[in-house]
């Protein structure tokens, strides 16, 4: 797969540390944030292929990220996945709205997860 590059923003240390420890395991050069202003900091300066991004952190949300990637010329292309835990169907659409490629809610299976990051990247 060639050092694909991965952003995982979520304020939970628990899924940050579960969900990059299943990619780095897998290859991947995983890039974690605990906020959005992380997160985007670090998309900015490591342009990784995909982002997946908690809805609800402190600062700039995952949506208001969303957005953010997506008016910068040189992030647009990047997937973006929402793993998150509203599932009501406004949060859903407002996700997708903003740009998101996927929206994952939790609890989620780490190896769907998986499967659903690689369809993104092209690797399946």
């Amino acid at each position: 797969m060639g050092n694909e590059s991965i952003l995982i923003a979520d304020d939970s240390v628990t899924v940050l540390s579960m969900v990059s420890a299943r990619f780095e395991r897998s290859g991947y050069d995983v890039l974690s944030a605990s906020d959005g202003e992380e997160a985007l900091r670090l998309a900015r300066e490591h342009r990784p292929r995909l982002a997946i991004l908690d809805l609800e952190m402190p600062g700039i949300d995952g949506l208001r990220l969303t957005r953010e990637l997506r008016a910068d010329p040189e992030l647009g292309g990047m997937r973006i996945v929402l793993l998150t835990a509203h599932t009501d169907d406004a949060q859903v659409a407002a996700g997708f709205a903003a740009g998101v490629d996927d929206y994952i809610t939790k609890p989620f299976s780490p190896q769907q997860l998986q499967q659903r990051i690689e369809q993104l990247l092209g690797l399946r």
